[in-house]
């Protein structure tokens, strides 16, 4: 059978030009799959304290608030709590004896702020929104941050209780740094949230890993690896061992994989199992993701069993337990 050349070419342009919209289809998968079929609003957060965290949050998300508004002062409940040894008043110390915060935030349309090394501040987290919205800049750190602070009317404040000197200074008998798989619920909140206008936002905040070095910095004031937020797509959010975190850009990594038609849950697993791919001494660890994308869909996967998350929507708050790799 002879071939016309004309038609050949004619239908190799065309054939062409079909592959590239459906890879453009592919890219906007979410927001064309999931249009007009959004749960609205929603909100989650990692571990049993992120039901209380809920709670605050859902107050001003049921009011038709705005998500951005929503994290932060979801957040802030848990970094006011005294008795949560991990974010905020009553953190853990590093190994020096000094509770050093990290915390980001990220709003709908792509603004983000963030503090790492900071001290002295009960709510890093409006301490980051304000590097958000009244800096040029992204991060502020150290003594900068605390500058910055002061000079936006933040109190400064001994955060380190009587109950946490106490439980550092029974670990300085040995000083022997040895991570502790869940232990009370590990370490970081990270909230997500789309309103009811379906905009996303999300917050993460933390005193870090207990008895760190001085001057250590996790992933959950670094951008893309301990929280992301692409409004088109959704957004994601880590706690856990932040190195692995940071090494892999877990949030980043999980709504490209939305972004790519991945449901939540999909995107969760993918990520942790990117872990697993690159790290080999993964086991020793845990890492929790929490994911929500522009649909009202969320998802949450883990290294480790133990990792469980507060979702709230119009049916209520309750904690759920995510599923996990090792098994």
């Amino acid at each position: 059978m002879k071939i016309n050349r004309r038609s050949f070419i004619e239908k190799s342009i065309l054939a062409t030009a079909g592959t590239l919209i459906s890879h453009k289809q592919i890219q906007a998968g979410v927001v064309l799959k999931h249009k007009g079929l959004r749960n609205k609003p929603v909100v989650i957060s990692t571990w049993t304290h992120g039901y209380a965290a809920n709670e605050a949050a859902w107050q001003i998300l049921s009011k038709k608030g705005k998500a951005l508004d929503a994290v932060e002062k979801g957040v802030m409940v848990i970094e006011a709590d005294a008795d949560n040894t991990s974010v905020g008043l009553g953190g853990l110390p590093d190994r020096d004896g000094f509770v050093t915060l990290d915390a980001s935030i990220m709003d709908e349309n792509g603004n983000a702020g963030s503090v790492s090394f900071l001290q002295h501040i009960v709510h890093p987290i409006s301490v980051a929104r304000l590097v958000m919205e009244k800096t040029p800049h992204v991060m502020l750190s150290g003594e900068g941050a605390l500058q910055f602070a002061l000079a936006n009317g933040f109190k400064k404040e001994n955060l380190l209780t009587e109950k946490a000197k106490k439980e550092w200074e029974e670990w300085k008998k040995e000083a022997k740094y040895q991570p502790v798989i869940n232990i009370e619920n590990h370490d970081t909140i990270s909230m997500v949230a789309i309103d009811a206008q379906g905009n996303l936002s999300g917050a993460c905040t933390t005193s870090g890993l207990a008895y760190k070095m001085h001057g250590r910095v996790g992933d959950s004031p670094i951008i893309g690896a301990g929280l992301y937020v692409d409004n088109e797509v959704g957004a994601a959010a880590a706690t856990g061992m932040g190195e692995l975190v940071m090494k892999t850009l877990g949030s980043f990594l999980i709504v490209e994989f939305m972004r790519n038609g991945l449901s939540p849950q999909q995107a969760c697993e993918k990520a942790i199992e990117r872990i697993k791919q690159k790290l080999p001494d993964y086991k020793k660890f845990q890492i929790g993701y929490i994911a929500l994308n522009k649909a009202g869909e969320t998802g949450a996967y883990s290294i480790q069993e133990g990792f469980n998350y507060a979702k709230y929507d119009k049916k209520g708050n309750k904690l759920i337990d995510a599923d996990y790799i090792l098994k």
